[in-house]
């Protein structure tokens, strides 16, 4: 397979219609899920890093779907949402009369995950006493339950997933180093969607056509405009915020077409205030428009738009970098493909 291939996860059963999800056209996308086809075919230990939305889970599911262990069951534990005093008996499983109200034996979740994969995601939530069965678990492949003498066998791949600074974690007293090795076997980091707005038309095209027919719609499109504004958004949730966003459009929609109004306020929000011309003038540390306010007036800066805002900063960081798109993209905390994407789209210069 050559680097140019794109790579689209394998789909091992019918009901992994989850899949089409994690598509991406960017190059980031692209090496990882080449890097997700690799890693699957081993037995290695995975963690996922990434903001909360950008889709850990998915490919957590990914990795298991083209493994050897498809045909095992995907147990998927989130466990920032279970108690701190029900941990372990749902992870590592209960014995009859280990608490009060244990009335009977009960498997935990990681004897569930037997023969498949265990997905812990959030594990930089997990309480210390509970860190240190799971790093049992890994080292010797047996699970005791809470009140029970006996150990068990278990033959279980880890994939583990944070939005955590786990190192920072570990500094901090919150978390083992000798579990954070043994989760770290293989890193896989996930961009947030702001770094690869080529995807966001694809996944949002993805999005509207099943919420067009889980809702029993004809085929759905978005508009020019309403296109614009989710590419051009920032999408702080991630994967997950453009599907909801897509979810509302397709609920408010009177027809097949998305407009802006349908979509949420918070992506509308930034373009319902004027934004100069296409015959503003760029001049140092000013944007003006023919026959309005001078830029430097606080009325008038008081009227931009986010888009104005962002096109002035990056005019003005590029002209004390002398247009070093370099300089100028690191100190913008961007890369210089996006840089050049936005130069593209505001029709700036590097020289000004």
């Amino acid at each position: 397979m050559t680097p140019e291939t794109p790579v689209r996860p394998r789909p091992a059963r019918a009901d992994d219609a989850f899949l089409p999800n994690i598509l991406g056209a960017s190059p980031k996308m692209q090496r990882i899920l080449r890097l997700v086809s690799r890693v699957a075919a081993t037995e290695s230990t995975v963690l996922l890093l990434g903001e909360s939305g950008t889709g850990k889970e998915l490919i957590a599911r990914s990795i298991h779907v083209q493994s050897r262990r498809s045909a095992g069951p995907f147990v998927p534990v989130n466990l920032g949402a279970i108690p701190e005093t029900l941990m372990e008996s749902e992870l590592f499983g209960h014995a009859r009369g280990a608490f009060t109200g244990a009335t009977g034996e009960r498997r935990g979740l990681i004897e569930a995950a037997d023969r498949g994969t265990l997905f812990l995601d959030e594990v930089g939530d997990m309480p210390q006493q509970s860190q240190v069965k799971l790093l049992r678990v890994l080292e010797n492949g047996e699970v005791r339950r809470v009140g029970d003498d006996a150990a068990r066998r278990v033959d279980v791949r880890v994939v583990a997933a944070t939005h955590r600074d786990l190192l920072a974690q570990i500094q901090a007293g919150r978390f083992r180093e000798d579990l954070y090795y043994r989760l770290n076997v293989v890193q896989i980091e996930l961009p947030p969607l702001r770094e690869r707005r080529e995807d966001i038309g694809l996944l949002a095209s993805y999005f509207l056509e099943r919420a067009a027919r889980r809702e029993i719609r004809g085929p759905m499109t978005f508009s020019t405009d309403a296109a614009a504004l989710l590419e051009r958004y920032d999408f702080p949730g991630n994967v997950r915020e453009l599907e909801n966003a897509v979810d509302h459009a397709v609920a408010v929609a009177e027809g097949l077409v998305v407009r802006p109004e349908d979509l949420p306020g918070s992506i509308r929000a930034p373009r319902l205030l004027p934004r100069p011309s296409a015959g503003a003038v760029f001049t140092a540390g000013t944007v003006t428009t023919p026959g309005a306010a001078p830029a430097g007036d606080e009325s008038a800066r008081d009227e931009w738009s986010l888009a104005d805002v962002e096109r002035e900063h990056i005019r003005r960081v590029l002209a004390r970098h002398r247009g070093n798109a370099t300089y100028a993209a690191r100190q913008l905390g961007i890369s210089r493909t996006t840089l050049w994407r936005k130069l593209r789209q505001y029709g700036l210069s590097r020289t000004g």
